[in-house]
């Protein structure tokens, strides 16, 4: 016991810090906010891409046991009501930052303007997959098929719903007729 009591082992800890093996912090594209590195660089192009003017936010779920910070963007949103509630927001940097903060509880979709670009004077309809459509008006030409329908209806002659209705009945209770 006494050989064992002199001869101490000591247990030394190496420290492994290994180098990189892959070289690729000088490849990839630096984009801003995160760098993306394609399958084939040399044939790698970006596509045309023309972002949305503004985005249509839907709130999609409550903000129940929520951190106060995301009740505060939500309310500068105007988002702090019920549920399935949306608002228009421009795409700029500042509301970007703002919209990843709370993107688990919003549904973000971008506008676009397939009738183009609405006037003051236009009606529009913004529909739920960020269509804007435009509510087209009564003009001139229209106003002579107009003039054509009232006279159409005021017609003596014409066979209108109740006249059918009426001379089907007739039709139905007396049955076949006989030549």
């Amino acid at each position: 016991m006494s050989l064992l009591k002199t001869l101490s082992f000591t247990k030394t800890t190496v420290r492994h810090i290994s180098k990189r093996v892959f070289q690729w912090y000088n490849e990839g594209i630096q984009y801003p906010g995160f760098k993306y590195y394609p399958r084939n660089p040399e044939t790698f192009q970006d596509p045309p891409y023309n972002p949305s003017k503004l985005f249509r936010v839907e709130k999609i779920k409550t903000l129940k046991h929520a951190p106060y910070w995301e009740k505060k963007i939500m309310s500068e949103f105007h988002l702090d009501g019920k549920l399935n509630s949306y608002t228009i927001v421009k795409n700029i940097p500042e509301n970007n930052q703002r919209l990843w903060r709370v993107k688990h509880l919003v549904k973000i979709v971008p506008i676009t303007f397939p009738d183009g670009f609405p006037k003051e004077d236009d009606i529009t309809y913004l529909q739920e997959n960020g269509e804007l459509k435009i509510i087209k008006k009564v003009d001139a030409v229209d106003e002579n098929k107009f003039k054509l329908s009232e006279s159409f209806r005021k017609e003596v002659k014409r066979m209108d719903g109740d006249t059918l209705r009426r001379q089907l009945r007739q039709k139905w209770l007396s049955g076949w007729e006989q030549p």
